[in-house]
């Protein structure tokens, strides 16, 4: 079929042509995706794009969770079985990873990548119709990036009609003050020529992103509902767009939905499974074994003081109050020091983490979604009638699971003990029914028929049996039944996969079933994967069960400094839904039914949030400038007594004082702080406070309807200076502080205390409720437990070594991301540091398994560890850094070698 042409003859102004040509643009579109049907899979052409963050060649195929290469491979193959012709694709990932990361032609060193295609500057302006836009940012074409100096270069590799590119980056990663002063800019030229070549010389009949996440979504433009001077919508033009996204992250799949027009493919997370104890960790566990039962002989004082030293040697007395060794303690003394220590190292034994990669189209086995089995049964959902499993077997014993919840917190060693029996009975019992699903080959086989079998008469069921040989030997058949047939059902969400058959259905221009994202463990109902994600329905939140959730946050908040939901309930008041069940207003809290003040915020949404619940951020706003006009005391209303003050110093109106909900420029994206730190191009933390300040001081107001994000510095600077805590919220189990650095981005820890007149640094803390008992901690324990469960954790770092060049550059990414707290927060204690410079670079077998696999990547990881040491946020010896100067010596001539 041949496209649409609207003639514009209608054309009283250029408006009507305009709409035409805009019309004709869409409707191409859509032909676009139909054609998908029409040709045959041997004609039809795929570009795979691959992200490269920061741009180096350790980075190439960067995604959330993903082993990208694997994944190609993996793809490829089976489209080639299809009938896709993928002429000359070799035999192994690793070879397909040289060949995207080479460049074939250099004969000597050389920071390229394969070069696919040298586009002339004027081949460019003529495939690329807004390229004279991009000129007030860049200059006159090539530029310096993606370039040679004459042609424009687009990295990648073909092979058949399957070509594998490197998407360029943002391109002003490694300059401060673009980062500085760039609320928006516009795409470089090479970004552009890129997705031309893709569309115009290539001839893409789709393109598949590949993974978690490029920046083609978040270049300028508006937030939602694109028009053709929008970047995204330029840059994508006509070609259907495909893009694999992390089930766990709707939200970003969402702006990719809006502002580049993807079919958003979701695809599994690695396995979560328990962090453990190794090392020191596990001699403490060792050790408190033998205290428990020998604790009322004479040996009791003798371990408490081993449980003691062990305790510091792992650097725990940083998280739990120690007495000195050789103190003499009472016997509930003792019982107390080793409840807390045990509370700690339980916490870290039990944490989730993912281990290693996901390849795309790999369902874990039975046996590996054990962990994530666990984690759901640990979560009432009185919804659909369903207790938990921790909840039933502490009524077993007479207790209820809050309060063994509470005492384990508090250190109470009987309680600690409860909870671990609870723990490993839940672990029992599940890996007992899973077990009884699977083949020999540890494969679920026929879940439904299985269970209807177990949960028939005659039959012990697997549960009960393993329950029967502990203490919880009287759990509740009944509701141990009802949640056994709901994990039944989740365990054939679990291992069900469809990520390749819904590629293939997407390609083949057919229909790709809709489902949620988020968290698999709050919400089965995300799995299986291979669903076209979408988010929650924005008008529905905050739920009843979100304030519930809020509330005990803030109060544990509270207690520790003596989201949407939490802001709402510091400043006392309560949303009000409608018939429908939309929140649309709300109403105060009266002071007595608080029972404290009324607490000040200040909240700065991401870009993302900003853009998708703008209607939350007008409640927000409401919220706060109802409570700074209520006709209260001053001391009882803190909103009111800080609006009140700026107020007089700014000579503004109390409402205008009163705002307090701020984020980036419309259509930006980002504080910049995280790109400065990962491409270490920023000078001093007062830089990166300066970018802060710049690009997420944009204030929204409920009083100008429409009028979008409106630069108000001022008053962002005044409401921050009277901080006297930062919090952030963990809103999934699979990703922490150190994982992404979306977090470190958002902090102002430091900033805040440079705007103090008093200059102390405020508290920081993060909630967790990833977890059925949820947690508020302080910045720095949650730094400390990340790098005790992730980067210094052996279980963690072979599962990202067996994942072999993105492994490697997932260590990196850690340890920059712990640099990042440490220069926004300050809050990263020197050992953690010192510990991950033994496990890496000390330890000589491993430190050669990471310069073989990746040495770009590892050449970073040496980079980092020297920075850190430079910027003062890591003492060391000198033995250590000239170690590390000669290692990046080595590193690099070896670069240079593979080069050649």
């Amino acid at each position: 079929m041949e496209p649409i042409v609207f003639s514009g003859r209608d054309a009283r102004t250029g408006k009507s042509h305009a709409l035409h040509k805009r019309v004709e643009q869409l409707c191409t579109r859509a032909i676009r995706w139909a054609e998908l049907k029409r040709k045959s899979k041997e004609e039809k052409k795929v570009a795979i794009t691959v992200f490269s963050f920061p741009p180096d060649k350790g980075n190439v195929g960067t995604a959330a969770y993903l082993n990208v290469f694997d994944s190609i491979f993996s793809v490829l193959q089976d489209l080639k079985k299809d009938g896709y012709n993928v002429e000359g694709l070799p035999d192994t990932a690793e070879t397909l990873i040289e060949d995207v990361i080479h460049d074939k032609e250099a004969k000597f060193s050389s920071p390229n990548l394969n070069v696919a295609y040298k586009m002339s500057v004027r081949e460019y302006r003529s495939l690329t119709p807004y390229a004279s836009a991009l000129e007030e940012s860049w200059g006159k074409p090539p530029g310096n990036l993606n370039s040679d100096g004459e042609s424009l270069l687009v990295y990648g590799k073909q092979y058949g009609n399957v070509f594998i590119g490197v998407q360029p980056t943002f391109g002003y990663e490694g300059d401060p003050m673009r980062l500085l002063f760039s609320k928006s800019a516009s795409p470089h030229h090479g970004f552009a020529a890129y997705y031309s070549f893709v569309e115009k010389i290539f001839q893409a009949d789709a393109v598949l992103h590949f993974g978690t996440h490029g920046s083609l979504e978040f270049m300028p433009g508006k937030q939602v509902g694109m028009s053709d001077v929008c970047y995204p919508d330029s840059l994508i033009g006509n070609i259907p767009n495909i893009y694999y996204y992390a089930a766990n992250n709707p939200s970003e799949a969402t702006i990719a939905k809006r502002r580049s027009y993807a079919n958003t493919i979701s695809y599994l997370t690695p396995p979560a499974e328990n962090a453990g104890l190794y090392k020191g960790l596990k001699q403490l566990s060792e050790l408190i074994s033998s205290y428990q039962s020998l604790k009322d002989t004479g040996r009791g004082p003798q371990i408490v003081s081993s449980i003691i030293s062990t305790a510091k040697q792992c650097n725990l007395d940083k998280d739990v109050s120690l007495p000195e060794e050789g103190e003499e303690l009472t016997p509930t003394e003792r019982d107390t020091v080793v409840g807390k220590v045990y509370s700690k190292i339980m916490e870290i034994e039990s944490r989730l983490l993912p281990c290693g990669l996901h390849v795309i189209g790999e369902p874990p086995s039975a046996m590996e979604a054990v962990a994530t089995l666990v984690n759901i049964a640990a979560l009432d959902r009185p919804e659909d009638g369903i207790y938990s499993l921790p909840g039933i077997l502490a009524e077993t014993v007479g207790r209820n699971i809050e309060d063994v919840y509470r005492g384990n917190d508090k250190g109470v060693l009987a309680d600690v003990q409860l909870l671990r029996e609870i723990t490993e009975a839940s672990r029992g019992a599940i890996t007992a029914f899973v077990d009884k699903t699977t083949n020999k080959k540890g494969q679920v086989v026929d879940v439904a028929g299985k269970l209807s079998s177990i949960l028939g008469f005659g039959l012990v069921e697997p549960w009960a049996q393993y329950l029967s040989k502990t203490k919880f030997i009287r759990a509740d058949r009944e509701k141990l039944r009802t949640l056994f047939e709901y994990l039944g059902e989740c365990l054939k969400l679990v291992v069900a996969d469809n990520e390749l058959g819904s590629l293939k259905q997407a390609l083949e221009g057919s229909y790709v079933e809709p489902g949620p994202g988020g968290d698999p463990i709050r919400n089965p109902k995300v799995l299986p994967t291979g669903k076209n994600i979408h988010a929650l329905d924005p008008q529905a939140i905050p739920t009843e069960a979100a304030m519930q959730s809020a509330k005990v946050v803030v109060e544990r908040l509270l207690e520790r400094q003596k989201s949407l939901a939490q802001v709402l309930w510091m400043i006392g008041v309560r949303p009000v839904a409608d018939t429908f069940g939309r929140v649309n207003r709300v109403e105060p809290v009266s002071l007595e039914e608080l029972g404290r003040p009324r607490i000040d915020v200040v909240v700065n949404c991401s870009g993302v949030f900003r853009d998708l619940f703008i209607n939350q951020m007008n409640l927000l706003d409401r919220a706060v400038k109802m409570v700074a006009e209520l006709d209260e005391p001053e001391d009882q209303n803190y909103v009111k007594k800080h609006a009140m003050q700026q107020a007089a110093e700014l000579n503004i109106p109390l409402r205008e004082a009163a705002t307090r909900v701020f984020s980036n420029a419309s259509g930006s994206y980002s504080s910049n702080v995280n790109l400065a730190v990962e491409n270490s191009s920023w000078n001093d933390e007062k830089q990166l406070q300066d970018m802060y300040l710049s690009r997420k001081s944009f204030a929204f107001d409920s009083d100008a309807p429409g009028a979008g994000m409106l630069e108000k510095r001022k008053v962002f600077e005044m409401a921050l200076s009277t901080a006297d805590a930062t919090f952030q919220n963990l809103d999934s189990s699979e990703i922490s502080l150190t994982d992404v650095s979306h977090y470190f981005d958002s902090d102002p820890t430091n900033l805040v205390q440079a705007l103090r007149k008093d200059g102390r640094k405020p508290a920081a803390y993060i909630a967790d409720t990833t977890t059925a008992n949820a947690q508020v901690r302080t910045l720095a324990e949650t730094v400390r437990l990340d790098a005790r469960t992730k980067l210094l954790n052996p279980k963690w770092y072979e599962g990202m070594m067996k994942s072999g060049y993105e492994g490697v550059r997932e260590i990196e990414k850690r340890l920059t991301n712990t640099v990042g707290w440490s220069a926004t927060s300050g809050q990263v204690d020197n050992w953690v540091y010192e510990e991950a410079n033994t496990t890496f670079i000390k330890d000589e077998e491993m430190l050669k398994r990471l310069m073989e696999v990746n040495p770009n990547s590892f050449r970073k990881l040496v980079q980092t560890f020297l920075e850190a040491n430079g910027r003062g946020y890591w003492e060391t010896s000198e033995e250590n850094l000239e170690r590390l100067k000669e290692l990046y010596s080595e590193v690099e001539d070896k670069i240079e070698g593979i080069d050649r």
